[in-house]
């Protein structure tokens, strides 16, 4: 069975409605979706009803989480002064513009799903701030993994797409027992495990303003890094209309935000 997963919406509609032509394309018989429904874009509350006449199991996203939650964003998330300041702007305008009704559904989404081997998470299992990115050390991944006991994790978060093997999942400890120095080791393995981020719908960082999203085949475990073009121009229109900042449509023609990209992966919010 195909199944999609998506991720990263960010209230751009145009985005949306293309990746859902192209679910419908490739028959996939579920969807799902890892949040960010809202935040930056333009049409928070279209995304949110979208989402929830579809039907569509989502996981609560670190914007839904801060736009329920007030404006009270941990700033510890933000890599940068200039990302903070962009975020809050954006903040406050979504916080103006989300219903009473949308943000209820954004209250109640859980923060991880979990379907047979498969968990669905935002950022990762410890916080929906936390970047899983591509280079994170093995351990750190492995363990993001089977904290969930699931063979295959998606997340989304740092929009940018990719499929991690954790392949070697074998370790071995040494304890010193006494002080004669005598070691006990021991090795366990585990079987094969899978990171697969999804990208980003409606605010990629990969290098083109296209929409990112995952076909994952439950029975064969295949899986497809879907790239959908759209009519980002129409986003960026709507952006302008809005009275969001500039900069929101330069990016997102760029495909690319070198400020955003996270110091250190490993940093979970303790908010």
């Amino acid at each position: 069975m195909k199944i999609a997963v998506m991720s990263c919406i960010h209230g751009n509609m145009a985005a949306l409605e293309a990746v859902l032509e192209d679910i419908r394309k490739n028959d996939c018989a579920e969807i799902y979706c890892l949040g960010d429904l809202v935040g930056y874009g333009p049409f928070p509350n279209e995304v949110v009803e979208t989402i929830r006449e579809l039907n569509i199991p989502t996981v609560q996203g670190c914007w839904d989480e801060d736009i329920v939650e007030g404006l009270n964003a941990c700033e510890c998330s933000y890599p940068s002064l200039l990302a903070e300041k962009r975020g809050k702007l954006a903040h406050e305008w979504t916080n103006q513009q989300i219903n009473a009704e949308n943000r209820q559904y954004l209250a109640e989404l859980p923060e991880t799903l979990k379907v047979n081997n498969l968990c669905f998470v935002h950022g990762s299992p410890q916080s929906n701030h936390e970047y899983l990115l591509p280079e994170i050390n093995a351990f750190t991944a492995l363990e993001r993994v089977l904290s969930v006991d699931a063979d295959v994790l998606f997340c989304g978060h740092t929009h940018v797409p990719y499929v991690r093997n954790l392949e070697s999942g074998q370790l071995t400890i040494k304890v010193n027992l006494s002080k004669d120095n005598n070691q006990i080791s021991e090795s366990f393995s585990t079987p094969l495990k899978r990171i697969i981020n999804v990208g980003s719908v409606g605010e990629p960082r990969h290098g083109r303003p296209n929409a990112t999203y995952v076909i994952y085949d439950t029975n064969t475990a295949a899986v497809q890094l879907q790239e959908i073009a759209y009519d980002y121009q129409k986003t960026c229109k709507a952006l302008l209309e809005k009275g969001l900042p500039p900069i929101f449509a330069w990016r997102l023609i760029k495909g690319w935000e070198y400020a955003e990209k996270a110091e250190d992966p490993t940093h979970v919010c303790e908010r």
